[in-house]
């Protein structure tokens, strides 16, 4: 499990921005990982917990995306 868990540590994501709609699910979904930046659309602040939150998983829009 450890290859698995190292793997896993490497992911990064981004918030695409032309499909945030500012909805804030992300926030509910996935506490402290995200917040709403003065633009009103999510920004990442904590890439480790959003990780643990499976990332994509978080937003219903898919505006949370794996950087491959």
């Amino acid at each position: 499990q450890k290859p698995k868990a190292a793997r896993k540590s490497k992911i990064m994501f981004i918030i695409n921005k032309e499909k945030c709609i500012g909805c804030g699910v992300c926030l509910v979904n996935c506490p402290g990982a995200t917040e709403l930046g003065e633009d009103g659309k999510a920004k990442i602040i904590d890439e480790k917990k959003l990780q643990e939150c499976d990332g994509e998983a978080v937003c219903p829009l898919g505006a949370v995306e794996e950087v491959k």
